[in-house]
Order: C-alpha cells, then sequence, then structure tokens
C-alpha cells in the first residue's frame, strides 16, 4: 500500500497560470482571478477535498524573452495582468478552517524586515494557517523594474537568499523571546522590554539592526516552501525547506531528486522524512477513461502555441520564437530556470517547440494524467512508489473544473484506498502537516531563537 498522499491546488493570482490559452474556453474562470470569490469559492472546493493547501505563485516582472518582448505575453495573458499573492490570504482563510495558503514572495524583490512583518500579519490574521514559498527569481524583467541593473547570476541568488533567511529567522524566532507579551492592563506593561531585542544584523548584502516589528505569530515562522531544482536549489532547499516541490515530466528524474534532497537534509541534521516533495502535475479526470480523454482533446483545442513558447521562453531564458516548429532545442547558457534548461536538453527526450507548446499548453512542465479515478489513481500510486514523492501540486487546466473533478472524482477513489486523507488535524499548518507549531530544534532557524548569544558570537568572528 502507498503511503498517505498530499494534494496542494497550484494557482497563481493572474489568468490562466500554466494553461496559456485555455482562459479562453467557456467554462474557465481563471479571468475572474481579480474577484474575491473566485478566491474564495476555489477554497471551499479544495477543502471538501481535504487538499493541504492552496499554493500561489508568483512573479515579479513578466515574460520579454520570446521575440525579444513581452507582446506575446500581453496579447495571451501569460501571467500578465498579475495581482499580488499575499492580499487573498485573509479572504481564503475567512471563508474556510483548515486549508493551508502557500504565499510566494521573492528574496530578490522584497526586503527581509518589511517582508518579515508581511507574512507574520499574515500569519496572525489565519490563525497559522500561511506558508512561505522562497524564491529567488528568474525574469530580468523585474529586477530592471525595482530598479536593479539586472539579475543577479544564478548561485549569488542563492546567497543572497541565504543571508535573507537568517535575517527572517532572527527577526521572527529570536527578536521577540516567548511570553514577552503581557498583556498586563493591572500594571500596564504590554510587552517586557527586557525580552524584546534587537537583531543586530549587519551582513554582505543586508543591514538590519532593530527589533521585529510583530509580536510572535501562532508559527512564528510560516511553513516554509521551496522549489528549488538545480543543484543550489537543492542545497537551499534541503536545509531550510519543509516542502520541496519539483516540476517535470520525468518520472527518473523525479526520483533521483527526491532521494537527493533527502540525503542533503540528513547531511544537513534534518530528519529527511520531514522534507516532503511534491511533484507538479495535472489531472484530467472524469466517470471515465472515454470521458476524460474526450475532456483533453476539447482542451487542446485552445492552447496557445504563442503563449505557450512566450511561457517557456521565460522559464528557460531561451527565445523559442528563433526556432523551427520541428528544430530540436539545444542547450544554452541563461541566468533563468537551470533545472528547466537541463531537462528540456538531457537527451531523454528531443523536443522541438511544437512539443513544448503541446505539453505546456496545459499545466506546465509536470506530467498530465488523463482518465477515470481508477486509472489515475493507479498512476499516482505508481508514481509515489517509484520516486517516493509525498504528495502532488496540481496545476490546473480549467479553473476551478479541474480540481473540481479531482474532489469529485479522484480524492474518494483515493480515500478507498486509504492513501489520502478524510479529515483535517487541528491547529496550524505546521501542526496539521508534521505534529508541531515552530520549526524544530534540528532547523537551522532554532539557532537563532538566543538572539543575545548569537550576536556575541558574530561579534568574536
Amino acid at each position: 500500500m502507498s503511503k498517505q498522499i498530499f494534494f496542494n491546488a497550484f494557482e497563481m493570482n493572474c489568468v490562466g497560470h500554466q494553461s496559456p490559452g485555455l482562459w479562453a474556453h467557456p467554462r474557465d474562470r481563471s479571468w475572474q482571478y481579480k474577484d474575491l470569490e473566485y478566491w474564495t469559492d476555489l477554497a471551499k472546493t479544495l477543502e471538501k477535498g481535504y487538499f493541504t493547501a492552496i499554493f500561489i505563485a508568483d512573479v515579479v516582472g513578466y515574460y520579454d524573452v520570446y521575440n525579444g518582448d513581452a507582446k506575446a505575453a500581453v496579447k495571451n495573458g501569460v501571467q500578465i495582468p498579475v495581482n499580488d499573492p499575499l492580499q487573498i490570504a485573509g479572504p481564503v482563510a475567512q471563508a474556510t478552517k483548515h486549508i493551508g495558503i502557500g504565499i510566494t514572495s521573492s528574496t530578490s524583490f522584497e526586503h527581509p524586515y518589511t517582508w518579515a512583518r508581511r507574512i507574520a500579519t499574515a500569519d496572525h490574521y489565519t490563525k497559522g494557517r500561511v506558508g512561505w514559498n522562497i524564491v529567488t527569481s528568474y525574469l530580468e524583467s523585474g529586477a530592471k523594474n525595482v530598479g536593479d541593473n539586472g539579475l543577479n547570476r544564478h548561485d549569488n541568488r542563492y546567497e543572497v537568499a541565504e543571508e535573507y533567511l537568517e535575517v527572517i529567522y532572527k527577526l521572527l524566532e529570536g527578536s521577540w523571546e516567548e511570553g514577552a507579551v503581557l498583556r498586563d492592563r493591572e500594571k500596564r506593561i504590554f510587552a517586557d522590554p527586557n525580552k524584546v531585542h534587537e537583531i543586530g544584523h549587519k551582513g554582505k548584502y543586508f543591514e538590519v539592526p532593530g527589533i521585529g516589528l510583530t509580536e510572535p505569530s501562532p508559527q512564528r515562522t510560516p511553513v516554509l516552501f521551496q522549489a528549488g531544482s538545480s543543484e543550489s536549489g537543492k542545497k537551499f532547499a534541503s536545509k531550510h525547506a519543509e516542502l520541496v516541490f519539483v516540476s517535470t515530466p520525468s518520472k527518473k528524474v523525479v526520483k533521483e531528486y527526491v532521494a537527493d534532497v533527502r540525503k542533503q537534509s540528513a547531511e544537513n541534521g534534518r530528519d529527511p522524512k520531514k522534507t516532503l516533495v511534491l511533484a507538479l502535475i495535472t489531472i484530467i479526470v472524469d466517470e471515465t477513461d472515454e470521458k476524460a480523454k474526450a475532456k483533453h482533446e476539447e482542451y487542446k483545442k485552445y492552447i496557445s502555441y504563442e503563449g505557450a513558447l512566450s511561457l517557456a521562453s521565460g522559464w528557460s531564458g531561451i527565445d523559442f520564437s528563433k526556432y523551427k516548429p520541428d528544430e530540436p532545442i539545444r542547450k544554452e547558457d541563461t541566468n533563468a530556470i537551470i533545472s528547466v534548461v537541463e531537462h528540456l536538453t538531457n537527451g531523454e527526450k528531443d523536443w522541438t517547440p511544437n512539443d513544448l507548446a503541446g505539453w505546456v499548453g496545459i499545466g506546465g512542465l509536470g506530467p498530465l494524467f488523463v482518465g477515470s479515478a481508477k486509472t489515475v489513481a493507479d498512476q499516482l500510486q505508481e508514481w509515489v512508489e517509484y520516486t517516493d514523492v509525498d504528495g502532488f501540486n496540481i496545476a490546473y487546466a480549467l479553473s476551478h473544473e479541474t480540481v473540481a473533478d479531482v474532489v469529485k472524482y479522484l480524492v474518494p477513489e483515493l480515500q478507498r484506498r486509504g492513501v489520502y486523507p478524510t479529515s483535517y488535524k487541528d491547529g496550524t499548518l505546521r501542526e496539521k502537516i508534521f505534529g508541531h507549531k515552530y520549526l524544530p530544534d534540528n532547523h537551522p532557524a532554532a539557532h537563532y531563537r538566543d538572539i543575545e548569544k548569537v550576536k556575541k558570537e558574530q561579534a568574536k568572528k
């Protein structure tokens, strides 16, 4: 029997997310992304299906690699327009009781001092149901529009992210001690100043001398998500992340990735079984295989070739407009998502722009499962048993039809097999997933809980 399977819904505060062109389908709702009802309706559906979280991706910038400009992205609604993901957390929390809300924010574009306050505020308002998807960003357009000359090189972005996390841990774990907030009306003391500390951070990239702005939230540091697939990304994820995402159609690559991340987690002194890995997939499910296949054929008619290649060009940093539709894609040195380039050029398959557009056009770079509940359940269990993933990050073909069909058809089948939740645990998001409220003592964040000791150590260096 397979182990228990986690489901997250993969979303973004934009049109179409990873299915370029399918916003034009008459049943698609993604064009309503700017309405709160879109998000609250989705969250209620996911909670009926016992999804762990709604994971909201984000980009700061736009896709302007294809043809050297953003016209294809704008024309086809390829993740532009795109709204801020954090503002979704409050309404989703009000509409539900259990679903987690994973928020993407970049260490390249958001200062750690202000981000610590923003994510802690969301953790307060959701009663501890938020997670933070840590990204380092890959769009040059984003860097240029926030005042930088361009993106740092790939490995350097992770060096910045390491220090960024150090600042976050100092602010959220160390600045305010347990018991610092007294709320003592008789003595008229709200917080004990002796238990509130300046963090005194002075590093290579950030200087943050003072006190964290928020009192400790239910989780202190939110649940940490990360999706690094390059060598630098895996190293970072195995040190910091609690939930790690991988996106590739190759079962073999996923298996190798999971084994490597777990190995590195153990080397970092963490419990490798508590570093959960979720694979990106898209599911098209119906009552029968025939109905699901017919639905797939219907969806394919709406794929935008230009939109899909605009998306893939932005991810990879390769301008696919330079290729003929049936020309094999070659490896290029880029400053974007290195793992995407590696997956497209690793020799397992000769990808062409036609192949890529057809694949990316429905759900992105992960595998696509099409069939009845029994067929898809068999495939998912096979993936879990072969790769050792802990669950799946489900991208949609149509919003909200894809996840509604998963809840209606697939979830009951997986529950019948005893491999999917039938209830939620109480508590914060971390308690629901791992059984404890705060990051464990073997996590790097724990080192910064005694901030005065940390400052003394750093003063000696």
